[in-house]
């Protein structure tokens, strides 16, 4: 069982953030050449907004016991279609993407529909780190110490009517700063959308950070959903509304190519992608010898969600 109440996660499990800060220095100092080497470009300015810390952090009981991913590879691997679709261009044209002002709308099926900035969401809401695996659908993964807050606790604000049963997202739509956009790879701007049970549920949470520090602009920034038993696709990054609604909403991949995406996105390795299994998948940051892990059903939340889909024929619903 991955969740574990807080008094009995020893400090020796978590990263200790002094020790990150030395590991990073030295990396950075010894390890470019190799990192190069292996294929990946160095990008000094994707730290540049690094060491921004956020204020008034708490460890959160849920969480993985898991070591996270190297901060160097959180950064510099990433899937985020509006700066390209390499997984090193969101690193090369996301630097100058400004993320104040920003605000959100929450909109639909709620009873005191408004705008909130992100100065009052930081003042407001609660942060907590969470260890959690992203698990992305091309098969690969990382454990990531996110810094973020309840979504349930931010809808609440709004009071949800009693017709919602679903929460739509959508990402910014600025071509200007967003290249990416200017390509017809998806229909813009992206959208994805959970159940509401799926959003209330305490495992899932709006990020704003990651290693304690503000979130970088490749990796989302100034937030994003993150939903610990789905694939990476539903992530949805720099969020500037939420609607509320009755009818299941349109998702950017399901309207793409819905032979391969499908609404729910569970982690399933028992459901495979069209174009490659999901039973295994390749732990970014280790040497490329290293073997890969078995994937998790619910990406290991199964005691934690797997309740919300009993009945359910997720051949069906994947």
């Amino acid at each position: 069982m991955l969740i574990r109440k807080q008094s009995s996660i020893p400090s020796s499990e978590i990263t200790d953030y002094a020790l990150f800060k030395q590991r990073r220095a030295i990396i950075k100092a010894t390890g470019a050449s190799l990192i190069a080497g292996a294929g990946f470009s160095v990008f000094p300015q994707a730290l540049a907004q690094s060491g921004k810390s956020l204020a008034g952090v708490r460890k959160s009981s849920y969480s993985l016991n898991e070591t996270p991913t190297d901060y160097d590879d959180v950064v510099r691997y990433n899937n985020f279609y509006e700066f390209g679709t390499g997984k090193g261009d969101p690193v090369k044209n996301s630097q100058n993407f400004k993320t104040r002002p920003w605000s959100i709308s929450i909109e639909g099926e709620v009873e005191k529909p408004g705008r909130i900035d992100m100065e009052d969401i930081l003042k407001t809401q609660q942060l907590e780190e969470r260890v959690y695996r992203l698990r992305c659908v091309e098969a690969w993964s990382m454990v990531v110490p996110w810094v973020g807050f309840s979504l349930a606790d931010l809808l609440k604000r709004f009071a949800p009517t009693s017709k919602a049963r679903f929460v739509e997202f959508v990402t910014l739509n600025d071509p200007e700063q967003m290249p990416g956009q200017r390509v017809s790879v998806l229909k813009w701007p992206y959208r994805e959308g959970l159940r509401i049970d799926e959003a209330m549920h305490p495992l899932t949470i709006l990020a704003v950070g990651l290693y304690g520090e503000i979130l970088p602009n490749q990796n989302g920034a100034p937030v994003r959903l993150v939903v610990p038993w789905k694939y990476g696709f539903k992530s949805i990054k720099s969020i500037v509304k939420i609607r509320l609604s009755e009818s299941m909403p349109d998702t950017s991949w399901n309207i793409s190519a819905p032979g391969e995406y499908g609404f729910y996105a569970n982690v399933n390795p028992n459901v495979a992608h069209p174009r490659w299994s999901q039973k295994r998948e390749r732990v970014i940051g280790g040497s490329i010898f290293s073997p890969k892990r078995d994937t998790d059903m619910f990406n290991g939340y199964t005691d934690q969600v797997g309740h919300l889909y009993a009945g359910m024929n997720l051949q069906k619903y994947y």
